[in-house]
């Protein structure tokens, strides 16, 4: 079975069908929806982002839509913040809060995370899925 993190920005463009995915990733997202081999898992990080960013009016998705998608599937897996989790995300440098602990998810996970942002990439232990 294969498991996946995905970024704040694919839950968003995912679940409210915009903006663009790139191939690989769409890809894993079809077969997600065609099987149970895979899983797919949000970070209750990325849920914190959606809620701000809801708020802001800056993404065309609410918080309680996202999670009724979410819901409605049964099959996408939310990833809470623990502390071991906090602790990876000590061992990370990345500039940004959220990110560094939606990085740290995946790697305390052991998986690869789903996300467009290439930083993401300069970051050892993680393998990101995009192309």
């Amino acid at each position: 079975m294969m498991q996946y993190l995905l970024d704040t920005v694919v839950v968003i463009r995912h679940f409210s069908g915009t903006g663009q995915i790139g191939q690989a990733a769409n890809e894993i997202l079809e077969k997600f929806e065609q099987t149970t081999d895979i899983k797919l898992i949000i970070s209750a990080i990325s849920l914190m982002e959606i809620m701000y960013l809801a708020e802001k009016n800056r993404i065309p998705i609410s918080l309680q839509e996202t999670l009724a998608a979410v819901r409605s599937s049964g099959k996408y897996i939310i990833a809470n913040l623990t502390p071991e989790i906090i602790e990876v995300a000590e061992t990370i440098k990345f500039s940004e809060l959220h990110d560094r602990l939606i990085l740290a998810t995946a790697k305390w996970l052991d998986i690869p995370i789903i996300s467009s942002d290439k930083l993401f990439d300069n970051v050892a232990g993680i393998k990101t899925i995009w192309k």
